[in-house]
């Protein structure tokens, strides 16, 4: 149980609801057990007022209101069917309580887990895959509710039930309480093994559904890749093997919960035998009164419900404690990326790098060595080099999506680590080299990282990009759903929506990384013109591995295997003769 420590925190909001739910599951008992010693009283009535009445001048349709026995049987009758209505009031709040409680301690959790996704590092997501996270937010967050939910009050209720019961039982006759009460250590037994088989393959059967939750959305968002290559049959035959080896871990655990039942209906089937088989010899010996063995009848089916529920509640707890370890290990995942709580401000500071050294720990190569540069405020820097030397990694430290493993990055005289990223993300326009569009309007896609931002600002910025010609030839113009991952759209037509994303909130630093890879070049040469009077005053870094189009920048970092390997305007690197010439020639002949 200690594996729930971690919602006391949840149910401790909602701790004078669950009190009063609690209260109210006693007196839904309080009045439940009254019910089995008023037909005991009306019954012991009905058979003594029989018994003086040797004429048997009973009750007749004629004399019913004037016989002694009417007014009697009408009192008891009353008085059953008040504590039955008292008994479903108390029923119904009390599923008010704990119920609906549960469902809001599913919803603070789940916000909970929710912001703990945002905040993770990005070598979380890199280690662990969407499925698995989905299926801990969704199935094993459920599970939990169920266990906070109905196995909460029904584990509160026989808890309660049980003592009340045999505490009337044994007020009424010890010898017909024995006769209950036999087969109990038997399902005190059964409990503890089968919860011990309940835990062990609930976990696996989770673990199971998770790997089954990431491929199936690792299949649907590559479907178009899957057809491309005529891979249908083979994905839909792992899907097929996977769901068969789910179905007999689930099956395995269905044939241990269904075993619970018949031997609960079992144990209570015994029960009855030997209270009819005891309790009638004590009533023809004349040591009971009928009442008293029909009281017993009735103890016996009250706790019938509550105590064959046990197997469904304990597997219901059991389920959920699996879950919730599941939620704790990843509620408990650090974060190596922490918010400072300084300010800065990008229109006046400069970036500055000193000595940066950065390994992806989760790949053990070395992006970065020994990186020193100092970018002053306001002006065009342009970062080059062929594919994986080093280009995106700078882009990703830069926003702290990482940190360095030595050296450090400044903004101005402030660490990086020491400043508030939410302000300081706020002020910047990045275009991603792997675009990300959401199934949205375009219009939402471009004003995405804005609060607000009028129409006509998300119209100048896809002016900008050279992508709003585009845009109004569609049917619904900016209002078109560009579908998951804007499947609807060219390659090029992302990265220009991505482009005018960047720039619809005035940032003052824009950081576009290779994201015009896609477009060809003469419209990324006038979305460069475009750009021009939008930098203006503007700190901007454009990385990319095209050389041709770089003449006007302040600066230019050529990068090649993680260094730094030669730095200067256009004309100074074309007059090195080194790697960056060399690069620009090659790609003046391909383009030739």
């Amino acid at each position: 149980m200690k594996e729930l420590r971690s919602l006391y925190k949840y149910v401790l909001k909602y701790k004078y609801q669950l009190i009063f739910g609690i209260i109210c599951i006693f007196f839904t008992n309080y009045f439940l057990i009254y019910i089995p010693n008023d037909v005991k009283k009306t019954t012991d009535i009905v058979i003594d007022f029989i018994k003086s009445n040797k004429d048997n001048q009973i009750i007749t349709p004629y004399s019913f209101w004037e016989n002694p026995l009417s007014k009697t049987l009408l009192y008891q009758v009353a008085l059953i069917f008040f504590h039955a209505l008292l008994q479903g009031a108390f029923l119904f709040v009390t599923r008010q309580m704990i119920i609906v409680n549960s469902r809001k301690i599913e919803y603070d959790l789940k916000n909970t887990m929710y912001q703990h996704y945002q905040i993770l590092d990005a070598n979380f997501y890199k280690q662990n895959n969407t499925g698995d996270l989905m299926s801990r937010i969704t199935e094993d967050l459920g599970r939990v509710r169920e266990l906070l939910g109905p196995a909460l009050m029904y584990f509160i209720n026989t808890s309660m039930l049980l003592p009340m019961v045999i505490y009337n039982m044994i007020q009424a006759n010890h010898t017909l309480t024995y006769c209950v009460l036999i087969p109990f250590p038997i399902l005190v037994i059964s409990i503890y093994y089968v919860n011990k088989l309940v835990d062990q393959k609930s976990e696996k059967i989770q673990e199971k559904l998770s790997d089954l939750t990431s491929f199936a959305q690792e299949t649907y968002s590559g479907i178009r890749v899957v057809k491309s290559y005529v891979r249908e049959d083979n994905i839909a035959l792992y899907f097929e093997k996977e769901c068969v080896d789910y179905k007999s871990r689930s099956l395995a655990l269905t044939k241990i919960d269904s075993l619970w039942f018949p031997i609960i209906i079992l144990l209570i089937g015994i029960s009855n035998v030997l209270v009819l088989l005891v309790g009638g010899k004590l009533v023809i010996n004349g040591e009971v009164k009928f009442g008293t063995l029909l009281e017993f009848m009735m103890y016996v089916n009250i706790i019938t419900f509550p105590v064959s529920n046990l197997g469904w509640v304990t597997g219901m707890i059991q389920r959920g404690i699996t879950s919730m370890r599941r939620i704790n290990a990843f509620l408990q995942t650090p974060t190596s990326i922490v918010s400072g709580k300084e300010s800065v401000d990008l229109a006046t500071q400069d970036i500055v790098w000193k000595n940066v050294h950065f390994t992806y720990t989760e790949t053990g190569i070395q992006a970065l060595k020994n990186i020193s540069f100092h970018i002053p405020a306001g002006q065009k820097w342009a970062i080059v080099g062929k594919t994986g030397s080093g280009k995106s990694t700078i882009a990703e430290l830069l926003f702290r999506m990482y940190d360095v493993d030595s050296g450090s990055i400044q903004i101005g005289q402030t660490h990086l680590q020491q400043i508030n990223l939410e302000v300081y993300r706020n002020q910047i326009g990045y275009a991603p080299q792997e675009v990300f569009l959401f199934s949205d309007t375009i219009a939402h896609n471009v004003s995405f990282g804005t609060e607000s931002s009028s129409q006509a600002a998300i119209e100048a910025a896809c002016r900008m990009s050279c992508i709003d010609a585009e845009i109004k030839k569609l049917a619904q113009g900016y209002d078109t759903t560009v579908g998951e991952r804007g499947v609807t759209l060219s390659g090029g037509q992302k990265q220009r929506i991505s482009i005018a994303r960047a720039f619809v909130n005035q940032p003052k630093l824009i950081v576009l990384d290779d994201c015009l890879s896609a477009v060809d070049a003469q419209t990324e040469h006038q979305i460069l013109v475009n750009m021009e009077q939008e930098l203006s005053g503007k700190t901007a870094i454009i990385i990319t591995h095209r050389v041709f189009a770089l003449q006007d920048f302040d600066q230019i970092i050529v990068m090649h295997q993680g260094s730094i390997v030669e730095q200067g305007t256009h004309e100074q690197l074309l007059q090195q003769q080194g790697y960056y010439t060399q690069m620009y020639q090659e790609q003046m002949e391909q383009h030739a």
